[in-house]
């Protein structure tokens, strides 16, 4: 099989599937072991997080590496288009103080719903749009809606990030039927991002087609953080390897994986019983 090209986003490439966060981790020690574990080049950081110094953000900008590791600024805790464009434009500047000038990714949240978590489409697709107006490399997390996703694309993003069910919730894949719909028709990386808890369902994410996915909460909260990140890399890489690969058909009845011809007391042959 020939070798796999490297992800593509926003005019940048990278070798590695798996985008980790840096948020539940138990101290910066672990959410460092776990980053070099997953092989990681994309980190999510919560702009708002580490403006305030929240709890388990204090020290974050220094403990990680950024000469290696792509910032990926979020809007978390954004409940309006406005202020998620506000905090977007917060984490372009953070990105430069860590020394990427160049960086203008930004993964979109709009979530008014504090009960479940889910993301707002129209606060997210206004967002959006001006966002990309601003030249922002814009990666907006969504339901698994594909009628809003192919929205997004035209808006000019630069990946959909459906979620597989809702953040930290360890589900799974919950909506498989409308996140293969999406992939099947986007033009732009599709992005599974939120609920995988297990490597298998990071797996059957990848093998659904997914270009990658971002995973904090299953690694950051497992009882060895740094052994699920590999694991999960693992996962993510043998899920794109299969992809590519191309699955056996789906078959109502079985099919014998050895062949009748040459079976000793077939008909025809010629070997006795």
């Amino acid at each position: 099989m020939a070798s796999e090209p490297p992800l593509q986003i926003g005019g940048r490439s990278f070798r590695s599937r798996l985008m980790t966060g840096t948020g539940k981790y138990p101290s910066l020690e672990v959410m460092q072991a776990s980053l070099a574990a997953s092989s990681c080049e994309i980190v999510t950081v919560a702009v708002r997080r580490v403006q305030s110094q929240a709890a388990g953000h204090g020290g974050l900008m220094e403990a990680i590496d950024w000469s290696r590791i792509w910032m990926l600024p979020n809007t978390a805790g954004c409940a309006t288009a406005e202020e998620a464009i506000r905090v977007a434009r917060l984490g372009r500047e953070l990105a430069k103080l860590a020394g990427q000038e160049d960086n203008t990714f930004v993964k979109l949240e709009v979530i008014p719903d504090s009960r479940h978590l889910l993301p707002d489409p129209i606060g997210t697709l206004q967002a959006a749009e001006q966002l990309v107006k601003e030249g922002f490399t814009v990666l907006p997390y969504i339901n698994a809606d594909p009628l809003l996703a192919r929205h997004l694309e035209e808006a000019g993003c630069a990946t959909v990030m459906p979620l597989g069910s809702p953040i930290g919730s360890g589900q799974g894949i919950r909506n498989a039927a409308n996140i293969a719909l999406i992939i099947e028709n986007s033009r732009v990386p599709v992005v599974v991002d939120a609920g995988i808890g297990v490597p298998s369902e990071a797996a059957q994410a990848m093998e659904m087609g997914a270009d990658a996915l971002l995973i904090n909460s299953a690694i950051a909260l497992a009882g060895d953080p740094a052994a699920m990140a590999r694991a999960m890399a693992l996962a993510c890489e043998a899920g794109r390897i299969a992809f590519r690969a191309g699955r056996l058909p789906v078959r109502a009845e079985a099919s014998a994986s050895s062949p009748h011809e040459g079976r000793l007391g077939a008909a025809g042959s010629g070997a006795g019983v």
